[in-house]
This record gives C-alpha cells, structure tokens and sequence, in this order.
C-alpha cells in the first residue's frame, strides 16, 4: 500500500511539474536555439505522459497486486528521473552528465510498457501459473 500511495504522489507531482515546467518552456526559453527547445518539449511531454501512466499503475495496484505492476511503475519512475531529468539538468542548469543517461531513460519507459503488457497478460487465468513461474 504503502508503493501504491508513493507512485500515486510521484506521478501527481510529475502531472504538475510537467505543466509548470511546460509553461516555463513556452516563455522562458525564447532564446534558446530550436532543437535544445524541441529537446526540452519532448522531456515535456513523456515526463506528462509517463506521470499520467503512474497514475493509472497505481489505481490498477489499488484492485490487487501485480508483481508486472510494480516493475512498470518502477520502470516509470526511472525513466521520468533518468530521460526527462537528463535533459532539465542539462538545458536548465548546465549539468553535463552522461550522455547515456537520457536513452538509458527512453528504455526505462519501454520497460514500464512491457511490464503493462505483461500484467494485462498475466490477469488471464489460464497464463496465471505460467506468469507467477517466471
């Protein structure tokens, strides 16, 4: 319960976030060249999506526990920190970190997809047995 009630705080303060940081993008980036503006949109944007997909992961863990859930929830987090986190650090602050951080990131997400699909698989009673002994 306890996982449920911080994926639920994170993915609502990343839905927040997202919009004041988009916000911030919109008007406080004019100088900015156009790519490093695309860039910082599209953490944007996946940092809202993925903060919308936390959200539903934890209602779904609400109506019962999925180990597939919580990977995927998990999985979100570290792509919100590592891709969108990456590139804020970068254009916003000047931390130059590893270039690998931000892909390292996108196939976070990727996972949490996965782990999505897994679940949805797994709720099928004849693949229940299959899905636990993996």
């Amino acid at each position: 319960m306890r996982l449920i009630k911080w994926m639920m705080g994170l993915g609502a303060l990343g839905g927040g976030s997202a919009v004041a940081l988009g916000a911030y993008g919109a008007h406080g980036l004019e100088g900015m060249p156009a790519p490093l503006q695309l860039a910082y949109q599209s953490a944007v944007q996946y940092q809202f999506y993925h903060s919308l997909a936390l959200l539903l992961v934890a209602l779904f863990l609400r109506f019962g526990f999925s180990r597939w859930l919580r990977v995927a929830g998990l999985a979100f987090v570290a792509g919100l920190l590592l891709f969108s986190g990456s590139i804020y650090l970068r254009l916003l602050l000047g931390v130059e970190l590893p270039r690998l951080l931000t892909p390292a990131g996108g196939v976070a997400f990727m996972v949490g997809w996965a782990a999505v699909a897994l679940a949805a698989w797994c709720q099928s009673a004849t693949k229940e047995t299959e899905c636990r002994s993996s």
